[in-house]
């Protein structure tokens, strides 16, 4: 199920899309600037999961510029620490589970409200595609941001990612 553009009604600027390969140089500029050392996907990577996954790779266009973005793969059965997922390996658009990879929004942009507006779009999206859960990881100073958006706390992960300490988070929807 391909998802068409659509805006935030608030701002007519704001397009909410599913990501095109050619988005992939704007997506890996955004993730590496955003996150810190190895945390961020590679290029290689985030073009795998716009190629494999478009329904879950989200977009926020603000006047044709990309400001952020939410990508997600889709499990029978979530491991939060299991780093071959994080290419997609045993991903299944099929699957009820949603395991979401990044959540990110231009550090030229943070503070105007933007990772509210994707993840709102986005977890009307993933309800709308009949998901079961979402789940996510991010470091402990995010706790209270995902809980504002209601997940709920989980267990600090077994996941070393990018050589920092992780917490999991999940939503029933």
């Amino acid at each position: 199920m391909m998802w068409n553009a659509s805006r935030d009604l608030d701002d007519p600027m704001h397009i909410f899309r599913n990501a095109r390969p050619s988005d992939a140089g704007r997506c890996y500029e955004i993730e590496s600037t955003a996150y810190e050392g190895d945390e961020a996907a590679t290029l290689e990577k985030i073009a795998t999961r716009i190629a494999t996954y478009p329904d879950g790779f989200l977009v926020l266009e603000i006047d044709g510029d990309i400001a952020g973005f939410i990508n997600c793969g889709c499990a029978y059965e979530v491991e939060m620490s299991n780093e071959a997922f994080k290419e997609l390996i045993g991903h299944d658009p099929a699957a009820p589970n949603v395991v979401i990879m990044s959540v990110v929004v231009d550090p030229a942009r943070q503070g105007q409200g933007l990772s509210t507006a994707l993840m709102t779009e986005f977890v009307a999206r993933m309800r709308q595609m009949g998901k079961a859960t979402i789940h996510l990881m991010c470091k402990e100073h995010h706790v209270p941001l995902y809980q504002k958006f209601g997940y709920t706390y989980r267990q600090p992960s077994e996941s070393d990612h990018g050589g920092m300490a992780w917490h999991e988070m999940s939503m029933e929807l």
